[in-house]
């Protein structure tokens, strides 16, 4: 059977109104809690402790955190507290591409494609911003109302460690930074388990920061990225990934915002292997400065922005791309 994705845009709020139970509804499911929280730690005293690391390290939005805990559904599954402070879960290893060109921060995002559904989430809780959805109101990418987007890919290297997780990093960000210096001073600060790499940009600066917990935030080259950092990519590393290829092939299609997303809708850069489990799941391109998104696959889009956010839904079924 052909894979197929429902993608939904939610406008959410700020949390005080109970929208926010509908996105928990939608998304915290059994499942989900299995893939990010450890056993162990599924028990109200571990999410106690978790919510005071959140707190240490990202106060301001310690008041969004107990408005939207505060509307869990009783029948919630355990864990699932601790799953919305983003502390002491599994980290996130996915495969995506990502660079920046001409005022657009364009990506793909790779990953299992038998999930059935993602949340494009409009939100106000310190501020607007929009995004793609992950562990219910962490983001994979964004954007927010002073022009900064933010964009995450996996680093490739087998590293952990304690830490806040990179989707709820991406919203702290765009909740709290107006810039891409901004941002990169609160990475110093930060917590990150896992080997991360996020892309940002704002109207004066775009860069691609390498970030782990057993390294200091490092600028990359350039404004893009794949699936590896500083260190050396080994031959069963690029066999299976392919990072440096995929890296090699978005940088020089970031002559112009057309070229690029042209570019991360055609191999090597879009993944069709839906059919066996894993393959591109949506294209975002990003333009901050006019506050709007638009999601690409292959023959159709969808916009959304500031100015015009439109509830709905989107339904793809996913093809083998010619020449994959």
């Amino acid at each position: 059977m052909t894979p197929s994705c429902v993608f939904h845009a939610r406008a959410a709020g700020d949390g005080t109104d109970g929208r926010w139970r509908a996105q928990l509804r939608a998304e915290l499911t059994g499942e989900l809690v299995d893939f990010w929280v450890p056993a162990e730690l599924r028990d109200p005293a571990s999410a106690a402790r978790a919510r005071r690391e959140f707190a240490t390290h990202l106060p301001e939005l310690l008041p969004a955190l107990d408005t939207i805990t505060a509307q869990l559904d009783p029948g919630c599954p355990p864990g699932s507290a601790l799953l919305l402070t983003g502390v002491h879960l599994r980290p996130l290893a996915s495969g995506c591409t990502q660079a920046v060109s001409g005022g657009t921060l364009a990506r793909n995002y790779d990953w299992n494609a038998d999930q059935p559904e993602r949340s494009v989430v409009s939100s106000t809780l310190l501020r607007p911003v929009i995004g793609m959805s992950e562990g219910v109101w962490g983001l994979l990418d964004g954007m927010n109302d002073a022009g900064l987007a933010v964009s995450l890919t996996f680093g490739g290297r087998d590293v952990h460690g304690p830490g806040i997780a990179i989707p709820l990093v991406v919203r702290y960000l765009l909740e709290t930074c107006d810039t891409v210096d901004e941002a990169l001073r609160t990475l110093d600060r930060l917590p990150i388990p896992a080997a991360q790499n996020l892309t940002l940009m704002d109207g004066e600066r775009a860069v691609t920061v390498h970030l782990g917990p057993d390294i200091a935030p490092l600028l990359a080259p350039g404004p893009s990225a794949a699936n590896h950092q500083h260190c050396p990519v080994p031959d069963t590393q690029e066999r299976a990934s392919r990072t440096q290829e995929r890296l090699a092939a978005v940088e020089a299609a970031a002559t112009d915002p057309a070229a690029l997303v042209a570019a991360l809708l055609r191999p090597p850069l879009y993944e069709s292997g839906h059919a066996k489990g894993y393959g591109t799941l949506y294209t975002a391109a990003y333009r901050p400065a006019e506050g709007r998104v638009t999601y690409h696959w292959p023959g159709t889009t969808w916009p959304q922005s500031f100015a015009a956010f439109t509830p709905g839904t989107h339904t793809l079924t996913y093809a083998p791309t010619p020449g994959s």
